[in-house]
């Protein structure tokens, strides 16, 4: 792992968790679900009339 990666990792470790912010934002739909594993990362399904469309993702928790 290169040095500056590890001195990253280890400053974002040592600083306390910000409180929640608030977003407001204007859209057409909204479906809330839980991400689920995928090999090394996360996956959320979404309806396959959303193809194509711009989505934003907030992690609520």
């Amino acid at each position: 792992m290169p040095e500056e990666k590890k001195l990253r990792e280890e400053n974002n470790a040592s600083v306390p968790r910000q409180n929640k912010v608030k977003f407001e934002i204007f859209g057409e739909e909204m479906i809330e679900k839980k991400v689920k594993q995928s090999g090394n990362s996360g996956r959320v399904y979404l309806p396959p009339n959303w193809v194509g469309h711009d989505v934003k993702i907030i992690r609520i928790d």
